[in-house]
């Protein structure tokens, strides 16, 4: 008789424990932070010029979606754009750095010294020669997204054995086939990191451009805002660039488990 009234804690503690197990442990601090943002606004009464409150951010969310909306399809369009070539461009020049001793040594040192140079300061020149388009960002994105790309394939490459290139050979495999089943399939596992690297580069890549000069997207309203003293509005528009940079970390790494699903494999049973 006295089981009876326990099976309803019974039952909420196995709720809430997958509930838990399901929800990863950043969204629960993610939540504390939030929770701990709000309240020290609200208890110091802190004026919203200085530091506005997440409730406060989330109206202005709400009320300016159809300026925010807008904007932010500008600048996921710049980064789409940019980061599609910065693959297109980087990923078939690390296979001509890792089969040709020639471009390696004639191209790949400028790649490395072409990082020394700030993207800031290049920018202004952009502008002069690209005008105030789309056309300057979409350079910016992709000088900011190639080098990780092209380091991390040209590294993925390379790690492919000698004894696992001299046993391809001995099975009678051609160069297309020992770059199609040994090379790539080695290699996939660092281009990706590469690729990831590059996502969170290319949203830092569109808001600099919009930074140095632009007549829309979300660099433009943050500057904007700036100016006029808006502070939750610019909250607003960073927390919208965050969560399009979080968006497209998460593509390219659900795009990685599908293409590389032995690797996933191996480190869940490396967990076990």
């Amino acid at each position: 008789m006295s089981a009876v009234p326990d099976q309803p804690h019974r039952d909420f503690g196995e709720m809430l424990r997958r509930v838990l197990t399901f929800v990863p442990p950043a969204f629960w601090t993610l939540v504390a932070l939030v929770i701990f943002w709000q309240a020290i606004v609200t208890l110091r009464n802190i004026p919203e010029y200085i530091l506005p409150a997440p409730s406060q951010i989330a109206d202005e969310i709400g009320s300016y979606w159809h300026r925010l909306l807008p904007n932010a399809l500008v600048t996921l369009s710049e980064i789409a754009l940019g980061y599609t070539l910065a693959v297109v461009i980087a990923v078939p020049l690390a296979v001509s750095i890792v089969y040709s001793l020639l471009i390696q040594r004639a191209i790949y040192p400028l790649i490395v010294l072409s990082q020394t140079v700030p993207k800031v300061a290049v920018a202004p020149l952009l502008l002069t020669w690209f005008g105030y388009g789309m056309t300057p960002k979409i350079v910016i994105v992709i000088m900011m997204s190639f080098f990780p790309i092209v380091i991390n394939s040209v590294m993925g490459l390379r790690a492919t054995t000698p004894e696992m290139l001299y046993l391809a050979k001995s099975m009678g495999a051609n160069g297309w086939q020992i770059f199609w089943k040994f090379r790539l399939p080695k290699a996939l596992p660092s281009i990706f990191a590469g690729l990831r690297l590059a996502t969170v580069l290319s949203v830092i890549g569109a808001i600099i451009a919009e930074f140095i000069g632009a007549d829309s997207g979300l660099g433009y309203l943050i500057l904007i805002a700036g100016a006029n003293f808006d502070i939750a509005r610019q909250f607003a528009a960073i927390i919208i660039i965050t969560v399009i940079g979080m968006a497209f970390f998460g593509l390219i790494s659900k795009l990685e488990r599908i293409l590389i699903p032995w690797r996933e494999q191996t480190e869940l049973s490396g967990e076990g």
